[in-house]
């Protein structure tokens, strides 16, 4: 899925905007945190080959979007449709659906304390 990389180390072309929305401690799993986020990709706006190290859960908001994971076939979603990335996938489409209309949609990862939230893949 997803993203360019909050540090700042990975851009897609062109840009998608990631907004932080909310991180939080679970108490009940410690070591782990939940994060919340805002991409919103404008036309033609595509990721690198990533992944997650998290379990990730998208929700499409606006637009279409393409997602696929390494093994499985390509994925388009339109608003209110959801995508789910488990920690061991890699992320290997992550696209705007349309190269005129931008598309936005949330991911809720459930990850390591501290860990990142992305990680290239080569």
């Amino acid at each position: 899925m997803l993203l360019c990389v909050l540090s700042g180390t990975l851009m897609a072309q062109p840009e998608a905007k990631v907004t932080p929305l909310m991180s939080k401690d679970l108490a009940d799993s410690p070591g782990k945190e939940a994060v919340m986020i805002m991409v919103e990709y404008p036309p033609g706006s595509e990721d690198p080959i990533h992944r997650h190290n998290a379990s990730a859960f998208v929700y499409v908001l606006e637009g279409s979007i393409v997602m696929q994971v390494k093994g499985g076939q390509p994925v388009t979603l339109t608003p209110g449709q959801t995508f789910y990335e488990g920690p061991d996938d890699v992320h290997i489409v992550g696209r705007n659906a349309s190269n005129t209309k931008p598309a936005k949609f949330i991911v809720f990862l459930v990850k390591n304390k501290g860990a990142p939230i992305l990680t290239p893949v080569k």
